[in-house]
């Protein structure tokens, strides 16, 4: 049953000096992941991945899109839920979206550090660390989006506004 309730704010809008900061860490990581040899598609896999568990649909709308924009196969974009399934991820892919996984699915317990000592043993450890700040930035991101209700505008097959 959905409940009426009067719009929250737009976190961004009201308090938009947090928003720049935001901004600027996400810029910073971005930079810092990429210096590391994280590549952009690798990153938006990890953003897919966090946004689909956290239910944000405003970020998987965005990201979705940067990802193929990268050169994320579609096919991989809808097997991602699924992905430890699925023999189409590299060894490298599995450690990234294991790290999202666990940034986002906190506590860490036995089974998420096995996972995580794998991923550390395929991973450089900047790599590896450059993922785990992605995913902690998009969870935060996430979060805003949630809060703030931010809506999905319908778009064409490009990716225009409709």
């Amino acid at each position: 049953m959905t409940t009426l309730h009067e719009p929250r704010p737009y976190m961004d809008k009201a308090v938009p000096e947090a928003w720049e900061a935001a901004s600027a860490f996400a810029t910073a990581v971005s930079e810092a992941a990429s210096q590391r040899g994280l590549s952009p598609a690798e990153s938006e896999l990890i953003k897919v991945r966090a946004s689909q568990l956290n239910g944000c649909v405003f970020c998987l709308d965005l990201h979705s899109r940067q990802a193929r924009r990268a050169g994320v196969n579609q096919q991989l974009l809808d097997i991602l839920p699924a992905w430890r399934e699925s023999p189409l991820f590299s060894d490298r892919e599995r450690a990234l979206l294991a790290i999202a996984e666990a940034a986002t699915r906190l506590p860490l317990d036995a089974a998420v550090n096995v996972e995580l000592a794998q991923a550390r043993s395929t991973l450089t450890e900047e790599v590896f660390a450059a993922a785990e700040w992605v995913a902690a930035a998009i969870n935060m991101f996430n979060r805003i989006s949630i809060l703030s209700e931010h809506r999905v505008r319908p778009r064409d097959s490009e990716g225009k506004l409709s």
